[in-house]
């Protein structure tokens, strides 16, 4: 009951719920304020871990004492779950390995992942499963459910919590992928400009990556770690495989069949590059002109359930109205 004596609405004060809306306004609007003024450069974290790895690459030992430790108690875990699956004979070298590739595809450089990632694997099952199979038999879950019922959610908790590592993996690979795949073409055009202004291929990447780190943070993460890979590496074909091998793309597989044919015959670099960055933009245009002739059909769906039926109310509301009212009266 409300006993200020105010209009209501569904029996709540209207100036209570005014005020409790401009409240949520004024905190929505101070948020936004704070989110605009402390915008960060995305690429200063990982051009110093790009560095540091570069330091480490190049002297082979770790570059300080403080992060030593903290690689220490890291590894003491690794290490663990390492000794662990060693003992169930659970750990290959092969699925390992295949592992860190992924990993290095979805952003992630740390080799310990990828024991993380096996050991998930072998002990999300156990514990997720172990969890759903006490309660549903031992606990009695779902006593109106059937036995089929039952078992079915029994396997489908085993199945999702053993492909769920993999899972998360490949959606963060997709998410990267789509991101390099995006700012390839820009990518390319600017190194064409850079070959062509006399500049070196390495000294080329890194200029791309410096000026494409804000838009495309992930390319240039990767063309920053080539960058630094051609700088020291005595073969510098490893270093475009490497890139190759970190990006799950078959453009990029491109830009370096072309790189590496253009270090091994001395072939004009930047004239293949354009023809490769007329080709991206090509297929990029054709991606979106696919998407929208599916438009319509996808849009057809939600025109039925909610525009149609909402249109038909607005249209033959009123003339049902005057129906009905002129048969009240009669």
């Amino acid at each position: 009951m409300n006993t200020s004596g105010g209009p209501t609405l569904l029996g709540f004060d209207v100036f209570n719920v005014a005020t409790l809306l401009a409240a949520v306004a004024v905190f929505a609007l101070l948020v936004a304020l704070y989110t605009a003024t402390t915008v960060r450069d995305p690429m200063a974290k990982r051009v110093k871990a790009l560095n540091d790895r570069r330091e480490q690459l190049k002297a082979g030992i770790v570059a300080s004492t403080k992060r030593r430790n903290k690689l220490n108690t890291t590894n003491q875990t690794t290490d663990r779950m390492r000794a662990f699956l060693a003992s169930m004979k659970v750990l290959q070298e092969s699925q390992l390995k295949q592992a860190q590739i992924k990993l290095m595809q979805a952003g992630i450089r740390s080799k310990d992942a990828a024991v993380a990632v096996i050991f998930g694997r072998m002990v999300l099952p156990i514990v997720i499963g172990g969890i759903v199979i006490v309660g549903v038999y031992l606990l009695d879950w779902f006593p109106e459910w059937s036995a089929f019922k039952r078992y079915a959610l029994v396997a489908g908790t085993l199945i999702m919590s053993y492909k769920a590592p993999d899972i998360i993996v490949k959606n963060k690979i997709t998410k990267r992928s789509d991101a390099i795949r995006k700012g390839l073409p820009d990518a390319l055009d600017l190194l064409v400009i850079c070959a062509e202004a006399g500049l070196t291929v390495d000294a080329a990447f890194h200029r791309v990556a410096k000026e494409l780190g804000k838009a495309y943070p992930e390319l240039g993460d990767e063309f920053a770690l080539t960058a630094i890979e051609l700088g020291f590496l005595t073969d510098r074909r490893s270093a475009f495989e490497n890139l190759a091998t970190r990006v799950d793309l078959e453009a990029v597989r491109g830009v370096v069949t072309t790189m590496i044919q253009t270090e091994k015959y001395g072939t004009p670099l930047a004239s293949a590059l354009r023809v490769l960055s007329a080709e991206f933009r090509h297929e990029r245009m054709m991606r979106a002109e696919e998407k929208a002739a599916r438009l319509p059909a996808i849009m057809t769906v939600p025109l039925i359930l909610f525009i149609l039926p909402v249109l038909f109310i607005v249209i033959l509301g009123p003339a049902a109205c005057s129906i009905s009212d002129n048969l009240m009266k009669s």
